[in-house]
């Protein structure tokens, strides 16, 4: 299945879930889109609400199903909980963290500055969104790219997790350490997502 490319607003109606981390996606119309967006408010099956849990947090950090599934695969054979280890993987990503350190005000727009080989890890150019950094591992923006939209998501001053340091002035990262579950999204039970992928494995 490919990546969705249509609207985010859309899509977190339809999930009852801000892929934004915004909630503005919600905030004017809090039900699915379409003119029968409001009528839908039968409770989903077990298999429906697994589901449900699984495509948001696809959806949150913009994975494919084929990528998602894999790196699922992965964490289910970390020694920590499969959960915490899921997110932590996700949370490592190259594009992910880009977003979190403020270069870019979505995952999509840091996925972007990843793709167009503006971001370096440790020195070196890595042109790989999917990438998964290392604690320790330094991501800066290349010293020939000193782009406007890079500039303006710092001036946003975005808030950065406990878990990167920060240089604004410098346009780089450091990723200080592993995220703990209390750090990372609320509105998703992991739990309904290693059941769902118990059913198919």
């Amino acid at each position: 299945m490919s990546r969705y490319t249509g609207s985010k607003w859309k899509k977190s109606r339809h999930l009852s879930f801000s892929v934004l981390e915004t909630n503005d996606e919600l905030k004017k119309r809090a039900y699915g889109p379409g003119q029968h967006g409001q009528d839908r408010k039968r409770k989903p099956s077990e298999y429906g609400a697994q589901l449900l849990e699984k495509q948001k947090l696809r959806e949150l950090y913009g994975v494919n199903e084929r990528q998602f599934r894999r790196l699922f695969m992965i964490a289910k054979k970390e020694k920590t909980v499969t959960g915490l280890a899921f997110f932590r993987i996700l949370e490592s990503r190259l594009d992910n963290l880009v977003y979190r350190m403020g270069f870019a005000r979505t995952r999509a727009a840091g996925r972007q500055l990843v793709n167009h080989g503006h971001i370096t890890v440790n020195g070196k150019k890595v042109d790989i969104a999917s990438y998964l950094c290392k604690v320790g591992d330094v991501i800066a923006l290349k010293e020939t790219s000193p782009l406007k939209v890079v500039k303006e998501s710092f001036d946003g001053k975005p808030a950065t997790p406990a878990y990167v340091t920060v240089d604004a002035e410098k346009y780089t990262g450091t990723f200080s350490r592993l995220p703990e579950r209390n750090e990372l999204p609320k509105d998703i039970d992991e739990a309904q997502i290693i059941e769902y992928y118990n059913r198919l494995l």
